[in-house]
């Protein structure tokens, strides 16, 4: 397994829900024969799948801020991400000289 993968617990989460997935023949057989390869154990398939979705979740969010703000010039940009680290530095390590 991979790395995110392997660093996870092999129990799913208390609060997790079950879903019904359809998909084809050949995805199904592909999948758990690389998972198969990768050692996969008991739980694998469910974390696979959440992690697709989380990293598609994550995709489709950078995406829409990108078109959100498509009519910024780079430098405006930079300097609004500039000014709000400088602010969470300020507040979140506060000057250790004093």
């Amino acid at each position: 397994m991979d790395d995110a993968m392997t660093k996870r617990s092999n129990a799913l989460p208390e609060e997790a829900v079950r879903w019904n997935l359809s998909v084809s023949s050949d995805t199904d057989s592909a999948l758990r024969k690389w998972l198969a390869g990768k050692g996969a154990k008991r739980g694998d398939l469910s974390r696979f799948v959440e992690d697709a979705v989380n990293r598609q979740v994550l995709r489709e969010m950078i995406n829409d801020i990108h078109a959100r703000n498509a009519h910024l010039r780079a430098a405006d940009v930079e300097q609004v991400i500039e000014n709000e680290m400088r602010d969470v530095r300020a507040n979140f390590w506060p000057d250790q000289r004093s």
